[in-house]
């Protein structure tokens, strides 16, 4: 699936500018992601993968542009459009203190889920990601892929429509990335829209409806997730945009 004209848009990001001192940042980007569609982004290191997040989330205020999330603007925004938003970037929300079961039911909290039910959905996500055996055990103790195991269910276990997620197969264990693979291509297909940035080509190929390319804070282009020998096609858009910035 391709995000399509008059498709239920998830999460629009419109003309979006950030600068930074230096000149890094985002330079005019435009990005959709659809109802029931995984949308990849990948890029070099720097190239603003995640400021484009940042900025879609609203944790950093763009100079110019406008983000709409499930269809609602940033500055109209409200707790119940965050309730149906999951994220992970950069860091899992994890509580060092906290055993593995205590970081979600906090997680249950803050998504709003009634004090009923987190004991359900928290039993719900810990069978997900497989972490019974660490569910009672402090967040401290933890390697950095059960972290992430944590931080990934923290992040989806209230079934957000709408999930941004920023390389969350870093520090997984092949069994780790076959579950989250299953789980995003499940809530894509009961409609969520996903945004999901990773270095790792082949495993965003196996997930992905569309990718597309970031260059120096540009969208510069898009890979067919079919297609052959995906890493050579990236490399050889950003060279060409490099060479075309060079001689600009």
């Amino acid at each position: 699936m391709t995000a399509r004209e008059g498709a239920e848009l998830r999460l629009e990001g419109r003309g979006l500018v950030r600068t930074f001192r230096g000149g890094a940042g985002l330079r005019g980007v435009d990005l959709t992601v659809a109802r029931g569609e995984i949308h990849a982004i990948v890029g070099l290191n720097g190239a603003g993968k995640t400021t484009l997040m940042r900025v879609l989330l609203g944790m950093l205020r763009p100079d110019h542009g406008e983000v709409l999330v499930d269809g609602v603007g940033l500055r109209s925004a409200d707790a119940s459009t965050w309730a149906r938003v999951g994220q992970l970037v950069e860091q899992p929300l994890a509580y060092a203190e906290l055993t593995a079961r205590g970081n979600l039911e906090i997680a249950a909290l803050l998504h709003g889920i009634e004090r009923g039910r987190i004991d359900e959905r928290v039993d719900l996500a810990i069978e997900e990601f497989d972490l019974a055996k660490y569910a009672p055990v402090r967040t401290s103790r933890l390697s950095l892929g059960n972290r992430q195991r944590v931080g990934l269910a923290a992040a989806l276990l209230h079934e957000p429509a709408v999930i941004v997620l920023d390389e969350p197969t870093n520090a997984l264990d092949p069994a780790g990335v076959i579950l989250l693979r299953e789980s995003l291509l499940r809530r894509a297909a009961a409609g969520a829209g996903i945004l999901v940035s990773s270095h790792h080509l082949d495993e965003v190929a196996r997930v992905a409806d569309r990718i597309t390319v970031i260059n120096d804070g540009r969208a510069i282009g898009s890979l067919a997730p079919d297609g052959v020998d995906l890493e050579r096609a990236f490399f050889d858009l950003v060279l060409s945009d490099d060479a075309a910035r060079s001689s600009a």
